[in-house]
Formats: structure tokens, sequence, C-alpha cells
């Protein structure tokens, strides 16, 4: 495995009230606890990302399982690993399933989902890709969403964007810290033994170039 770049806070060095949101972490993610280990080396990091995740990620105007997607998608597209193997309890409580998560890269020419979840994949890419907007395209945001919600979506997934692409170079990895617990990880992702096998696996996520729809269109 590539060497650890940041190391992580230890559990008994944090506050009573950091490790109660870490125990959260454990529990209902994402983040797992080895993000928020490495952010807790400065206690106004944690809890600047802690906050503006439960505000604007977790909570909010929009609905969770639209910002879960794309959350996801950004994963996807800057090959954050550790991001991209957690998947959101309450996501899959309004309805998303392990296959909503297969054609992100394609999602356009999918049939996995709605207009409404295009839309905002659309938007998504746009941010992450840094694609040309034109009349057409706002029309088609304002058509699914008002102004509000796509100030949401957009902080979301800045604030996700921000965090993956620096979180991808610390090469940190799950069942790391907090071992044993695996609440929130994806399926095949449970265990270290289990990540082990996934990331082996030939057809893995990770293994495949992502490129926006744009240039595959």
């Amino acid at each position: 495995m590539a060497k650890q770049r940041i190391s992580y806070v230890p559990l008994e060095k944090m506050s009573p009230e950091m490790q109660a949101e870490m125990e959260r972490c454990a529990r209902e993610g994402p983040p797992r606890p080895e993000s928020s280990a490495v952010r807790a080396h400065v206690p106004d990091c944690f809890w600047f990302f802690a906050d503006s995740w439960n505000k604007v990620f977790r909570n909010g105007v929009l609905e969770h399982a639209i910002k879960e997607l794309c959350r996801v998608y950004v994963s996807r597209s800057v090959v954050c690993e550790f991001c991209g193997n957690q998947r959101s309890i309450k996501g899959a409580g309004q309805g998303l399933k392990e296959t909503h998560y297969d054609d992100l890269m394609n999602f356009e020419k999918s049939v996995k989902y709605d207009a409404r979840q295009k839309a905002a994949l659309a938007y998504t890419e746009a941010i992450v890709w840094r694609t040309e907007t034109d009349d057409a395209f706002w029309q088609r945001m304002n058509r699914y969403f008002s102004e509000p919600e796509l100030v949401e979506l957009g902080c979301a997934v800045g604030l996700t964007l921000g965090q993956q692409s620096w979180l991808r170079l610390l090469n940190i990895d799950h069942h790391q810290v907090m071992a044993g617990t695996s609440g929130s990880m994806a399926p095949g992702f449970e265990t270290a033994e289990a990540l082990a096998k996934s990331k082996s696996d030939p057809g893995y996520w990770a293994k495949k170039r992502p490129v926006s729809s744009k240039r595959t269109a």
C-alpha cells in the first residue's frame, strides 16, 4: 500500500465532543473516521467540515439522495477511493440502491436516473469538469431546481470536490481508525479483508480512467 502522508490523531487526544463526532462517523458516515482523524490535527478544520457537512450535505433544502449521487460522482471523477467506497445510509433510506452508482460517469445515457437526477449530475459535471454552460443548460437547471436548491447543491459539490481532491493525495484507507466498524461502507468493502479483495478485482471502479460524459458523447 502507498505510504500515508498525514497521520491520524488518536481518539484519546481528542475532546469528548470530537470523540462523539468520531463515533457518529463510524456509525453513520460519510465521512468515515479516518478522514476526520486527519482533520483533527486542527480542531477548527475538524469542526469546519463536520458542521458544514451536517448542514449542507446531510440536511438542508435539497433531498439528500440527490446530493449523495453527486458526492459519489465527484469520487468517480477525481478517483478518491476513500470517499468513493462509502455510501450514505440516509441516501439508502431515501431509495438509493447500489445499482444507482453504476452508471454515474455515463449518466446522460443511462436509464437508471430520472430527469431530475440527471440534471443534478449535469450541474455537478459542469462544476467538476469545468464544462461550458449556456442558456439551455440553465433552463434545464431551473426546470428541476429552485435557486436555493441550486445554491445548496453547488456548495455541497464544491465542498466535496475540494475535500476529495485533497484526501486522495493522503493515501488513507478504511478500517484503520475505529477498526471493526462498517457503517456506511459500500457493499464488498465492509471489512479490511473484503476491501482488499474488492480492490484487487480487475473490474474495480478506480482502475478505470474517468472522463466527462461530454467527452464521450
